[in-house]
């Protein structure tokens, strides 16, 4: 760890933060996790140890109020995002909130509202994914014309999960395929092709039991390309992209959740048909996301994913949604 450090707290014990992001926050030179809330003491408590975090909070609340913490990391429900980070700010606390940054475009736009009263304070959509060196890699190959015009998209991202208990299968708190994974395949196809979409035609399959859109697919019309996509929460696990342009091809094997144990890989076709191979080293994209959050704190600089972005990613869910209950294209338009 860094001499100078960002002193992180963590609002809830939700699973991903327990299992994936603190860990690998911890790994960071410029991250200093030391508390952890939630709103049983015992849970707090029990995280606290398991993860060597020298607080326990028994409340959000309690969190937000200490003196010692500079920044928060939000792994709540989708419904709490906004809500809990506006609270985060209004506390003086930096925020790196999880994807999607809230539930719609407009409740998207009050955050940055009230981002824009604390000018002084950081704040980042969690897309860890634009991190890792193979996407680093890959957005290069597109910039510098290594597949020449890049003209389509397609992208996969499912697992399966039909627990009644999850949080990802409950309506009311925004559960459901397009929020928790579609955001990605929508989030990777504006970041390469560098622009918003002009318009969507979804469909979408709703489970009868829970409500919530367990199968959706997409297409986003770009000016001069096209981005198609299929997510679900009851289908086979299974992630790829494929990046296609007019003389040559990229495809990310494993774009979204790359192992963190093993070397991840990327494939480049290129114009004369020959086809390679890069490797990159093992790597965590949660470890280089805190990394550079922390440092555009210390040294105040722009954080790497500005708010903006995250309106417009909601823009295009919420234009999918329409489409999905109008049976036509819809136009994304921004609150």
């Amino acid at each position: 760890m860094s001499p100078i450090a960002v002193r992180w707290g963590v609002l809830s014990t939700a699973q991903i933060g327990l299992a994936q992001v603190i860990p690998a926050m911890q790994q960071a030179p410029s991250c200093d996790v030391v508390a952890i809330a939630s709103r049983r003491l015992d849970a707090a408590q029990d995280a606290a140890e398991r993860l060597g975090l020298a607080t326990a909070h028994a409340s959000y609340e309690a969190l937000l109020a200490d003196d010692r913490i500079d920044a928060v990391y939000n792994p709540l429900p989708n419904h709490l995002h906004v809500p809990w980070t506006i609270k985060a700010l209004e506390a003086g606390k930096h925020l790196l909130c999880e994807k999607p940054i809230g539930l719609s475009a407009a409740e998207a736009g009050q955050l940055v509202g009230a981002a824009a009263r604390y000018p002084e304070l950081k704040v980042m959509e969690a897309f860890m994914y634009r991190h890792h060196p193979q996407w680093q890699r890959a957005r290069e190959i597109v910039q510098t014309g290594g597949i020449g015009r890049l003209r389509s998209i397609e992208s996969t991202f499912s697992y399966f999960n039909d627990d009644a208990a999850n949080v990802r299968n409950q309506a009311d708190i925004g559960g459901g395929g397009l929020l928790d994974i579609g955001c990605y395949p929508i989030s990777v196809s504006r970041w390469l092709f560098e622009t918003e979409p002009l318009r969507v035609c979804a469909t979408i399959d709703r489970d009868p039991r829970f409500g919530t859109d367990r199968h959706a697919s997409a297409l986003l019309e770009f000016d001069g390309g096209a981005s198609a996509f299929t997510c679900s929460t009851q289908a086979a696990p299974y992630q790829r992209v494929s990046l296609l342009g007019d003389a040559g091809r990229v495809e990310v094997e494993i774009p979204f959740n790359p192992p963190t144990d093993r070397p991840t890989r990327i494939w480049w076709q290129q114009a004369d048909g020959a086809r390679e191979e890069i490797t990159f080293a093992r790597s965590n994209h949660y470890t280089i996301q805190g990394e550079l959050f922390s440092q555009a704190i210390l040294n105040d600089t722009a954080v790497p994913t500005p708010l903006d972005d995250a309106v417009a990613n909601m823009a295009v869910i919420d234009a999918t949604f329409r489409s999905a209950e109008s049976g036509r294209w819809e136009s994304v338009t921004r609150t």
